[in-house]
């Protein structure tokens, strides 16, 4: 059995998505974890797909335990919770508390293969967003018990907004839009990861064991957030810019004059010098290797960003 936390939303949700669409896993054989309760609308889609709901929520690991029951391989979606990230948070209380949380759980189950989805910088990284990936990779390599492999997820296409500024596709008016800094960015779009995701999990454990790889998209059709911006512009018929002001000049106008939550601009900032030290910038053919398998080309960053702003 295999089980996917996250199962309802974008990477989880385009896993489940390719392993059912791909015929890679009978849905009988595939356990979708959720927060949601029974009767619920995310529950009873779920359940529509044939696979096996149970519920269970990184707050509470016990239900983590109980849900992971008779499972052998399991995904472990990231959560989502950043604020838990926020104000410097402390090794063992960011996000990597839930992580380690589930990893603990899926150990008491009786897991024997845990996949984990990381992200697509470096290693040491300078983003804040990465530390409690970081965290929770080397809580893995700790471990002896379980076979691990860690996909460090590409920077998904469709988060190209808030890279650029938290912009709306739709509504946004900037002509200049202020940024800490720049960088190439190898854009993965969230089905390409979810297809990728499902070749790995489908395939036999000792494929993947002990491995860390990115499933991202070439260096050859990497695009800094100038480049993006270029790309909205060409697709709202108005100029778009970067203007590159640094940390400082970058959180100041974020906060003060866009009124933001400031731990959440500040944990934010760091990114950006991780994209001007090429972080992002990833030569890793696996997904390519993956996605020719099935026939499957990247989606380009051009059709995500038109479709974003036209609709």
């Amino acid at each position: 059995m295999l089980a996917i936390t996250g199962a309802s939303g974008k990477l989880g949700g385009a896993t489940l998505s390719a392993l059912l669409s791909y015929k890679l896993v009978q849905p009988s054989s595939i356990v979708a974890i959720t927060s949601s309760q029974p009767e619920s609308k995310t529950w009873t889609t779920l359940a529509s797909k044939g696979v096996n709901v149970r519920h269970g929520t990184f707050d509470d690991a016990s239900t983590l335990e109980t849900a992971l029951q008779g499972c052998t391989k399991f995904f472990l979606v990231s959560t989502p919770r950043i604020e838990l990230d926020f104000n410097d948070a402390p090794e063992g209380q960011g996000r990597e508390k839930h992580h380690m949380a589930a990893i603990d759980a899926a150990r008491r189950a009786g897991v024997k293969h845990i996949y984990y989805s990381s992200l697509a910088f470096g290693n040491p990284s300078k983003a804040g967003v990465m530390r409690a990936h970081i965290r929770t990779e080397a809580y893995l390599a700790s471990l002896k018990d379980v076979k691990v492999t860690v996909i460090r997820e590409g920077l998904y296409n469709e988060s190209w907004p808030l890279y650029l500024g938290y912009y709306d596709p739709k509504g946004d008016d900037r002509e200049t839009v202020p940024l800490a800094g720049d960088g190439k960015i190898c854009w993965t779009a969230i089905d390409d990861l979810g297809l990728g995701n499902a070749l790995v999990l489908e395939a036999p454990s000792d494929n993947y064991a002990g491995k860390t790889f990115y499933l991202s998209t070439g260096p050859d059709t990497a695009k800094t957030m100038q480049d993006v911006a270029a790309l909205v512009a060409k697709n709202r018929s108005q100029a778009v810019s970067v203007e590159l002001v640094g940390r400082k000049g970058h959180e100041d106008f974020y906060i003060k004059t866009r009124n933001m939550d400031a731990p959440a601009v500040e944990w934010w900032s760091s990114t950006y010098d991780a994209l001007q030290d090429g972080e992002c910038l990833i030569n890793d053919p696996t997904l390519t290797k993956l996605l020719d398998s099935k026939g499957r080309k990247a989606i380009p960053m051009e059709g995500t960003v038109a479709a974003m702003v036209r609709g």
